[in-house]
């Protein structure tokens, strides 16, 4: 995981829901590799992070976390300031995140004033195929200045807020960089955080991926167009879905075709 002070690598390590880092203990398990003839170089064998310690890691990393979270409180007292419900919305490359954002804006012009925060690596693309809708657009693109982040976190939102005139807004929708591991991982101030999921990456990735979905109010299920093509058992998938994070607001929809994405719409407007 890289940071803008550094790279700071997680390796053994991840945040709990409590907020804290936690070291993994492999303790007497070990691995054997054959490499054939490969014989290591005893200079470049040992822990290359940089930090004396494992302990110093941790510290760091605990800093970073502590850093974030204050900056997110920031965040969401400013949006509670003028009354705007805020929702990072989540989801693996190509699940639908934009296209499902299209409808969204499509439906609510007239009766939601919605900014959008647009978070990508590269490129404005995304950026440009919601102009037209009457929204308010901030893009933030995490490879200009900010170390090409593999996710959103607080600094990078408070620093796209300075696109958006809050006192003219509803509601903020963050489409955070595609990416299932990293963006559940850093409070930026929401009200909720959302996901979509593609039926096209199999029932298993709630098992696979648990920290993402068990960090969202609600898992939007999308391209249920294709269920016909595709062996795809959304019973089994609810069932580990709800071994994640039970009772977790499930909706099904189509973002190609427009079906069941009023269900979605609903949910918004009910934040």
């Amino acid at each position: 995981m890289s940071r803008q002070r550094g790279i700071i690598s997680m390796g053994r390590f991840h945040r709990h829901d409590d907020g804290t880092v936690h070291e993994h203990d492999h303790g007497d398990h070990s691995h054997h590799h054959d490499h054939g003839d490969y014989v290591a170089d005893p200079e470049v064998i040992g822990d290359h992070s940089g930090y004396e310690t494992e302990r110093e890691r941790i510290e760091i990393l605990e800093d970073i976390y502590a850093e974030n979270d204050h900056l997110a409180q920031h965040n969401r007292e400013s949006f509670a300031a003028h009354g705007v419900k805020v929702v990072n919305l989540m989801s693996s490359p190509g699940s639908g995140k934009t296209t499902l954002l299209e409808r969204t804006l499509a439906q609510l012009q007239g009766k939601l004033r919605v900014g959008i925060i647009e978070g990508d690596i590269e490129t404005p693309l995304d950026a440009e195929r919601l102009g037209g809708y009457g929204a308010q657009i901030s893009l933030l693109n995490t490879g200009h200045g900010f170390g090409g982040e593999c996710h959103l976190d607080a600094p990078m939102v408070h620093h796209a807020l300075d696109d958006l005139n809050l006192s003219q807004l509803d509601l903020v929708i963050i489409e955070n960089v595609g990416n299932l591991v990293c963006p559940a991982e850093f409070d930026v101030g929401e009200t909720a955080k959302a996901m979509l999921f593609s039926i096209t990456e199999g029932e298993d990735k709630p098992l696979k991926y648990p920290v993402m979905f068990r960090s969202v109010k609600i898992v939007v299920v999308n391209k249920m167009d294709l269920a016909p093509y595709l062996n795809f058992d959304m019973d089994k998938f609810r069932g580990y879905l709800e071994q994640v994070n039970p009772g977790v607001q499930v909706v099904e929809l189509s973002a190609q075709t427009g079906d069941g994405v009023e269900a979605w719409i609903d949910w918004l407007k009910e934040l």
